[in-house]
């Protein structure tokens, strides 16, 4: 409980600088965010570079950045709906097929609007917040003297018959997806709970979806792809519930902003079009193959024997960020360290994938087929996130993923410190009091990495010298830039 509350006020002594260590913060959201005096909240809207590491500007970034989501609003919801849908001349009349008449362009965001009006009402099931009433309704939406046609009013007055169809080769695998899981759910809901509230009041998936809705509007090369709802309901929801008033209140306008931040790293997992790029859904599935592979051979050879491709279970894993695979608590710390981890791209995503069926071995290579994928896409529920965060993974017997918790200790300069549950051996360069010390998941010491750039990142980050047998032993070779050092650098200058 001490090392718990010492971790609540490192969070807010750091949270509170005039200008953020933004390293220093990844290192103790990597661990975790506390759940109370909405730490998580104000972490991650730093984290998805929402809010700037200049406290002092927070106040005019703020105002500024939700007036203009109040303009988006304006722009995508209630202008369009102020233009009587009956007074259309022969020009543009409902029936000209013409691909950019604001008809077909209308009934277009009909179809993408009945998808996310579908989704939206079934977030998170298991958990009665989408469905309660938020304190914090859009006041221009809800103003009925307007006479605007609302999302709500557009869905029921047009009654929208029309099946919607796919925005992309998403939808309909994760549909069935959705289905599969709510057959085996021990959850069972009742859609009527999702029904519209009395006018003048507005329940959080129907904020939800207008986020969603402005979301696809604004994108329109990208659009509403299914899936991407269950990406912003951990997002809206931390912030929702956030105990300070003001931050609450602002929730819909910061959710926007962050979820749009989160997309631009993870786009392309929604895009066909992206699929074989680097960072595609099918690349990055074959990463993740590559991994379980060297993690554990045997169950590589066994999903091979029963030919259990990582489309029928990994896809919707890495596409949603695990969102659909634990409840909600597990989620948000699962993905604490995964919004740390932005800039490895969510390599650590690919780890906790492993774990996950590292965690279940014993199951999986005594099942049938059917019986592992029956596993598989639909993950016990007795596994929370933290267990399998805190799951090591070995390569050819060494230690290569492992979370490791705060160790809050005094360090004298020069002296030796062995840190045993990493096997690394540390040299601090002064002296430190109270100094908390996080070793990432992935050992620098073990990656392609030149001995200066290892021992580099380590002297920024955590004011050590490694002292392990492979930079003890390298220390008297040449210095030299390594492969993957230099495909770095091309990066960085381009």
């Amino acid at each position: 409980m001490a090392i718990y509350q010492k971790t609540v006020e490192q969070f807010e002594t750091l949270l509170k600088c005039d200008i953020i260590d933004l390293k220093r913060l990844k290192i103790l959201a990597f661990n975790g965010c506390p759940a109370e005096n909405g730490i998580r909240s104000l972490t991650w809207k730093v984290l998805l570079n929402y809010l700037v590491l200049d406290r002092t500007k927070w106040s005019s970034h703020l105002s500024k950045q939700r007036e203009l989501y109040r303009g988006y609003i304006r722009e995508t919801i209630i202008k369009p709906g102020l233009t009587p849908t009956t007074e259309a001349d022969f020009v543009d009349h409902p029936l000209n097929s013409a691909p950019d008449s604001s008809w077909a362009v209308y009934f277009k965001e009909n179809e993408v609007l009945l998808q996310i009006d579908k989704d939206v009402r079934r977030l998170c099931p298991d958990l009665s917040f989408f469905q309660r009433e938020t304190d914090y309704p859009c006041s221009e939406i809800l103003n009925q003297e307007a006479g605007f046609e609302s999302l709500r009013k557009r869905i029921v007055s047009t009654a929208l018959k029309v099946e919607s169809q796919s925005q992309s080769r998403l939808t309909g695998r994760l549909e069935f997806e959705y289905q599969n899981k709510k057959n085996h759910s021990s959850t069972s809901y009742d859609d009527n709970e999702y029904q519209l509230l009395p006018d003048g009041h507005e329940a959080h998936w129907e904020v939800v979806e207008r986020i969603l809705f402005v979301f696809s509007k604004l994108n329109s090369g990208q659009s509403y792809v299914q899936g991407m709802n269950e990406i912003i309901g951990p997002i809206y929801y931390t912030f929702a519930t956030d105990p300070n008033l003001e931050w609450r209140e602002h929730a819909e306008a910061d959710a926007f902003y962050c979820f749009t931040n989160l997309m631009i790293h993870i786009r392309d997992n929604f895009m066909k079009i992206y699929d074989y790029s680097e960072f595609g859904i099918l690349v990055r599935m074959q990463r993740f193959l590559m991994l379980l592979k060297k993690t554990d051979h045997d169950i590589h050879y066994l999903f091979e024997k029963q030919k259990l491709k990582p489309e029928f279970y990994a896809f919707r894993w890495l596409t949603l960020l695990l969102s659909q695979e634990f409840r909600l608590p597990d989620v948000l710390r699962i993905w604490d360290s995964l919004f740390a981890d932005q800039e490895r791209n969510f390599e650590f995503l690919l780890y906790i994938c492993c774990a996950m069926i590292v965690l279940q071995r014993t199951r999986l290579l005594t099942g049938s087929e059917s019986q592992n994928i029956k596993l598989l896409q639909n993950y016990p529920q007795d596994i929370d996130g933290r267990q399998i965060i805190s799951k090591r993974i070995y390569q050819s017997g060494e230690l290569i993923f492992e979370e490791q918790p705060l160790v809050l200790a005094q360090f004298e300069w020069n002296k030796l410190y062995k840190y045993s549950a990493c096997e690394y051996c540390l040299y601090p360069l002064e002296s430190c009091e109270q100094n908390e010390i996080t070793i990432n998941y992935l050992s620098e010491c073990d990656r392609n990495r030149s001995r200066h750039s290892r021992q580099k990142l380590l002297q920024e980050n955590y004011l050590f010298l490694c002292q392990c047998n492979r930079c003890v032993s390298e220390a008297s070779e040449p210095d030299e830039t390594s492969e993957e050092e230099e495909s770095e650098n091309e990066m960085d200058e381009d």
